[in-house]
């Protein structure tokens, strides 16, 4: 009898884990889901209603930009996911033709001047910051993990970008890059954002933070001057700037997701 009971304890381990390996239902996810992005941006084809060259995003910006954003879901059992999103884009000093625009702070021996007449240095890059809503729609593709598939998307909201300068001193600025002076120079633009993107989502059936999203986007920004004066000197520009402005971006983002709920794709029964 003895020499029996190894086999038997053998079959009572072995039996539930067969059972558990059979699927009986389905189950999408349906929660919140908080998620990071990491990605790089750049400037398309642009346009204004002036027809003035050199003075939309990729006229003033070299690409790429680095892009980072955060931003909320909510998934639906359908596939559909309401999201909402804010991103920043920034560049690395990156301002075109800087000299040629910015003639009044280099003056006549080509290079900005400190309040202490030493030669300053000067740093000057994009910021661009958006905030946007959006829906989605999740395709599956593949039959047991109905949570993965392609996510087609589409959001609006609003942009703000502008010019950022960092002076790399820190006792003796120059005078007309020291506020309220440089917001002659700063090209803030607020407006409006579409975008558009498609992407691969991942999400894993038992790994709680494998949850990746890889997405081309799209967006067309239709923006404004909101400073009362600017000042470039390359396109000629001394007062207000009655221009609008539409700008392409494209981009390429990697996201990492946080879903708030327990994640299965499949329920086990023993």
């Amino acid at each position: 009898m003895t020499k029996h009971l190894p086999l038997a304890a053998l079959l009572l381990l072995a039996s539930p884990l067969a059972f558990a390996q059979v699927k009986l239902t389905t189950d999408t996810l349906q929660c919140h889901i908080i998620h990071f992005s990491a990605g790089a941006l750049a400037p398309g084809f642009g346009s204004n209603s002036g027809h003035t060259p050199l003075r939309n995003m990729r006229d003033l910006y070299s690409a790429p930009w680095l892009d980072f954003a955060i931003g909320c879901d909510y998934k639906y059992r359908s596939g559909w996911t309401v999201t909402l999103d804010a991103d920043l884009a920034i560049g690395n000093d990156n301002l075109q033709q800087r000299q040629a625009r910015l003639g009044d702070i280099y003056g006549p021996l080509g290079y900005p001047l400190a309040s202490d007449g030493s030669i300053a240095g000067i740093e000057a890059y994009n910021r661009n910051l958006s905030l946007r809503i959006g829906i989605a729609r999740l395709i599956p593709l593949l039959p047991r993990n109905p949570n993965s598939g392609l996510l087609i998307k589409a959001s609006a909201g609003w942009i703000m970008q502008k010019t950022a300068f960092n002076q790399n001193y820190t006792e003796n600025p120059v005078p007309l890059l020291a506020d309220p002076y440089s917001q002659l120079y700063d090209n803030l633009r607020n407006g409006i954002i579409l975008s558009q993107s498609i992407a691969f989502q991942y999400m894993s059936n038992y790994l709680t933070y494998v949850n990746l999203r890889l997405s081309l986007e799209i967006s067309q920004c239709l923006t404004w001057s909101s400073r009362p004066y600017l000042i470039d000197n390359l396109t000629h520009l001394n007062g207000k700037d009655p221009n609008r402005y539409l700008d392409l971006l494209y981009g390429l983002k990697l996201t990492w997701m946080f879903p708030l709920t327990g994640k299965t794709t499949y329920d086990y029964y023993y």
